[in-house]
């Protein structure tokens, strides 16, 4: 009896590779053109990558939105102004709610006196190196009731003038102008009904329509090199109206700790460690600008500290940013270390 033949081995075919990683492909492109069309919800983004740092990193760390947050809330308590202001987030960043009845006079964008220092108080936080690079949005709202004045012939110009009544007492205290808009909506964005069913105001609700709201959101990449931009314009303006009489003298000028230290707009070839690291120096830099020359080793050794625990993360795109705050903080250590004469 003959043996059976044996049949040839299939080969092995590969040709559903490419048939699996075109699905792939199609699917990523999915998933990318939504989080393109998503609106992105920042705060909620920042809380997820706290609470991922602490529980899986170890490390209990606020983002700049949360601690910006807590910072207004403390000095809403502290001043005792948490019945007539209210601090909360939306998508973008954090949201500060006015109440016009305790803040403006009637019919009127004229801020109370009694309500000045709450500002002057909100301006220093928002001025202060850590929230430089959030812009200001300030709206304005009205309740339903009409007004006809000379000066305010609709609720749409009462909004707008007390929108820009606050952001022109921010800037008289050292918010930049860039960071700042006004804008009124008068009676077209209500929190409540102003009416019942039957038409009649509802004075609760009404007095509740009436308010300020204070929008606080980190600017984008391109929103911050443009404010970083202006801001160097301006100092080297100061400098050179600084520098001219004392050429006139025929006195060399001293380098400002701003020229020492200058914050140029982060190359776009960083990746997001990069990035991240770039943000950290610059805000160094901003809280060393801030505070002035040291007039001591021990502020020096706080500054020497934070730079130091950065010093894993230099790069060679970060180079210069590192040499110039090593150059700085030696010579300091050298001025403050000579004696007195």
């Amino acid at each position: 009896m003959a043996a059976p033949k044996s049949e040839p081995p299939e080969e092995n075919s590969e040709d559903w590779l490419t048939t699996f990683a075109d699905a792939i492909t199609l699917l990523m492109a999915f998933f990318v053109m939504l989080l393109t069309f998503a609106e992105f919800d920042i705060p909620a983004y920042e809380e997820l990558t706290s609470a991922v740092a602490a529980n899986i990193g170890g490390r209990d760390k606020q983002t700049t939105t949360q601690s910006l947050k807590i910072d207004a809330q403390d000095l809403v308590y502290e001043m005792q102004a948490d019945q007539v202001v209210t601090v909360g987030t939306d998508e973008k960043g954090v949201v500060i709610e006015l109440q016009s009845n305790a803040f403006f006079k009637p019919a009127s964008a004229e801020i109370v006196p009694a309500a000045i220092p709450v500002l002057k108080k909100l301006s220093d936080t928002l001025a202060s190196p850590n929230y430089e690079l959030y812009n200001v949005v300030v709206e304005g709202h009205t309740d339903d009731g009409q007004i006809n004045t000379k000066q305010f012939p609709s609720n749409w110009e009462l909004s707008a003038a007390r929108a820009s009544s606050v952001v022109r007492l921010f800037e008289e205290n050292n918010v930049a102008r860039e960071r700042l808009k006004a804008t009124g909506y008068a009676d077209t964005r209500p929190k409540v009904p102003n009416r019942d069913l039957e038409g009649k105001p509802i004075p609760e609700n009404r007095a509740t329509n009436r308010r300020v709201v204070l929008r606080l959101h980190p600017m984008s990449l391109d929103e911050r090199d443009a404010y970083i931009r202006a801001q160097e314009f301006k100092r080297r303006q100061q400098e050179a109206k600084a520098v001219a009489p004392q050429q006139q003298d025929g006195q060399a000028p001293a380098r400002s700790i701003e020229d020492r230290l200058p914050i140029q707009p982060a190359p776009q070839a960083l990746n997001p460690s990069e990035q991240q690291t770039k943000s950290a120096l610059d805000a160094l830099k901003r809280e060393i600008i801030s505070a002035g020359q040291p007039k001591d080793l021990n502020t020096l050794e706080e500054w020497q500290l934070k730079f130091d625990n950065l010093a894993s993360k230099r790069t060679e795109a970060l180079a210069k940013d590192y040499e110039q705050l090593s150059t700085f903080l030696s010579e300091e250590r050298r001025r403050l270390s000579q004696p007195a004469n």
